[in-house]
């Protein structure tokens, strides 16, 4: 098992700039794929963005791909997420998770990291 603290989010201004940190407990993070959703109010939990073991491959929405990237630093069993040219349409709840591959679901949750972006 493994236990998920999302940090970094706050309020930022159309434009800017954020860099999310995922802290993973345990030591076979390097074992899981990852993954950033988010949810803004009133929507579902959409996908941003995931990320292999290895940090060998990424994978994006297509509504944020060329503005953020997923990185892991599985020495620091930490993940992160760099957004920039934010939106106020980024604004959302920010979580990462833990991809199971017995399951075939993201298994593992954080408790979220608000992203506010102001016009």
């Amino acid at each position: 098992q493994v236990q998920l603290v999302e940090s970094g989010g706050r309020l930022v201004q159309a434009g800017g700039s954020l860099r999310l940190s995922c802290a993973a407990s345990g030591r076979t993070f390097s074992s899981y794929p990852m993954g950033w959703f988010r949810q803004a109010p009133g929507k579902e939990r959409e996908f941003v963005a995931a990320i292999s073991e290895s940090g060998g491959s990424t994978y994006y929405a297509d509504s944020v791909k060329g503005r953020f990237t997923i990185s892991r630093d599985n020495a620091k069993n930490t993940m992160y997420l760099q957004m920039n040219s934010l939106k106020p349409e980024d604004t959302a709840v920010y979580y990462c998770a833990a991809h199971r591959t017995t399951t075939g679901t993201y298994d593992y949750w954080g408790q979220g990291t608000q992203v506010t972006v102001s016009s």
